[in-house]
Formats: C-alpha cells, sequence, structure tokens
C-alpha cells in the first residue's frame, strides 16, 4: 500500500489561537475536526502543495511557514505521511471555501475536539512551545525559585525540575514552590518516583531513561490530560517511548556537553534520522541553544532543549 503523503497546517492568528476545521461526513474519518491541508500532487513541492492548499480551503495566501513535524500513521485502509508546518503569516480572512466549518481554538483547549488518530501528535506538537528549559544543578533553593520565577517572565512556557543533587523531601518542598510560579503560565515537568504523581496534579512528568526501561510496558501512568515525557539517546529508548504513548521527548545529546563529557554525540545527521522514526514532538538537547531552533526545525525537531543556553542570570 503506498503512503498517502498529506500536508497540512497548524494556522496561528496574531493572539495565539489555531485554527482547525471540521471533515465532512462523507470524507476518510468524516465528522472530526483537523489542520487545514490536503494531498501533495505529484512532483510538488511541500510549500507549493500548502500554499495551493490554504488557497483552495480557506481563501488565504501564506506568507510564512516552517516545519513543525511529520507524522506516518497506518490505518486500516490507508497509509499517511502528515507533513506538518507552522503558519504564522498569511494574507486573506480565513473561511470555509468549501462549506466546511472552522473554529479558531487556543492551543490548551485543542484536546476538547476529537481529531483522526495520525492527528494526535500534531496536537501535542500545536501546544508545545519551542524551547524547553532544565533547571541547573547545584543551585541553592531562592537561586534556583528565582531563576525560575526570571524564566517565566522572560516567556519560557515549558520548564523541567531537574535537581539530582537535592534529596527527595527537598526536592518535593521546591517542586511545590515551581508549581505556584508556572501557574496559568508554564508548564512544569517533574522527575522522581511515580508514587510522587497524585501529589503533584497541575505538573507534567519527565521520565528518566531507566524508568522508561522499567514502565514502558505498562503504558502510561496517568490519564492524557497531564503532560508525559522521557529522556532518550537512541532507538531503542525512543521506540519505548513511543510503546508507553508519551506526549514528547528529549534526544541527546546532539552535541558535546560539559555536563555529560563523557556521552558520545549523535550529531545532526544521526538526530534527524532517529527523529523521522518517532510520531511524538522531539526536543534536541546537548551543546544546543537558541542559535539552533532553525536547525533543529529543518532536523524535524519540535525545537530545542537546554540548561545553560537558557537558565537566566538571578
Amino acid at each position: 500500500m503506498k503512503r498517502i503523503h498529506v500536508v497540512a497546517a497548524v494556522i496561528r492568528g496574531a493572539d495565539g489561537r489555531i485554527l482547525i476545521a471540521r471533515r465532512a461526513d462523507t470524507q476518510h474519518q468524516g465528522g472530526l475536526w483537523e489542520f487545514p491541508g490536503g494531498k501533495v500532487e505529484q512532483g510538488e513541492g511541500v510549500e507549493a502543495a500548502l500554499a495551493r492548499e490554504l488557497r483552495e480551503e480557506l481563501g488565504i495566501e501564506v506568507s510564512r511557514s516552517r516545519p513543525l513535524i511529520k507524522v506516518s500513521h497506518d490505518y486500516p485502509d490507508k497509509q499517511v505521511l502528515l507533513d506538518v508546518r507552522e503558519v504564522d503569516a498569511f494574507t486573506g480572512e480565513p473561511h470555509g471555501a468549501e462549506g466546511q466549518p472552522l473554529a479558531w481554538v487556543a492551543p490548551r483547549d485543542l484536546g476538547q475536539y476529537e481529531f483522526p488518530e495520525a492527528n494526535k501528535p500534531i496536537v501535542a506538537a500545536a501546544r508545545l512551545p519551542d524551547q524547553y528549559l532544565i533547571t541547573p544543578d547545584g543551585l541553592e533553593v531562592p537561586q534556583m525559585l528565582k531563576g525560575i520565577q526570571k524564566a517565566v517572565a522572560n516567556g519560557i512556557r515549558l520548564i523541567q525540575l531537574r535537581a539530582p543533587d537535592m534529596y527527595d523531601p527537598k526536592y518535593r518542598d521546591v517542586a511545590v514552590d515551581a508549581v505556584g510560579l508556572c501557574a496559568g503560565k508554564a508548564q512544569l515537568m517533574l522527575k522522581g518516583p511515580l508514587e510522587w504523581l497524585g501529589d503533584f496534579p497541575a505538573a507534567g512528568w519527565h521520565l528518566t531513561a531507566a524508568q522508561l526501561r522499567k514502565y514502558a510496558a505498562k503504558g502510561r501512568p496517568f490519564p492524557k490530560e497531564r503532560w508525559l515525557a522521557a529522556s532518550c539517546h537512541n532507538a531503542e529508548e525512543l521506540a519505548l517511548a513511543e510503546q508507553m504513548g508519551v506526549d514528547f521527548v528529549t534526544l541527546s545529546p546532539v552535541q558535546a556537553t560539559q555536563t555529560h563529557p563523557e556521552a558520545v554525540p549523535l550529531g545532526w545527521d544521526e538526530a534527524q534520522q532517529l527523529i523521522a522514526t518517532v510520531k511524538q514532538p522531539v526536543y534536541l538537547l546537548g551543546g544546543v541553544g537558541p542559535g539552533q531552533r532553525e536547525q533543529a526545525w529543518q532536523a524535524g525537531a519540535q525545537g530545542v532543549a537546554g540548561i545553560r543556553a537558557f537558565w537566566p542570570e538571578v
């Protein structure tokens, strides 16, 4: 069965809301919501196909777009490759030129709409930012909290509270304060034993590779309303993350780092090849920062994750 190449758009309005359309009842996966787009014709480039489809479907002209995520998915009756681009500049007023209902939806509310199965990773990618801050080791608690507060004020929207040198009760106390600092402004990801999950309902969880190996066969430890991520370093761990149903992963190290000088870097080419094997959004980590964000997008990543490159001066 030949895989059908489809281009789709996550279209962001000036207020940050995202445009979705409802499929006609007569279509494949009819009645469900989708991100606008359509089939890439023989010999047609992805950007050209996107421009054509959005002109035909919505009556708009794309001014700027970038790669967001690629998703391969096998339905019982067809195989698709969704080539998704984020569109944040366009001219014209979007309307259902083919009679399809449209809705502008806040990213956090996308989960309330029913999408085809292949669209689930796109929903995650549309909701996630392109930068993921990981807190540095060795900070005193006041420094840690002040840095988180400043990062949130600077617009960081995804933060992992990583403090491997803290003993458990101290980490839990900091986590309580960090949850408060991030409330309504940023998504906090915690690390630690899964027995703690019930104590921090507002936080997501970032699994270590060891936890991934231990728990992957059991599936998600909590409902899809909470973010679940995992640290991956190779193809085996990426496959375990997919088996567990995580929402996104970090893949590292891309380049040599001060934090883990003993780790062998993947390099950009291998990182790109590994990203192509998974459906979930991937943050590249290790020797990267905001300056490599564009390169990460071109490699198929959601964006970049880091410690030093993102931590504010406090």
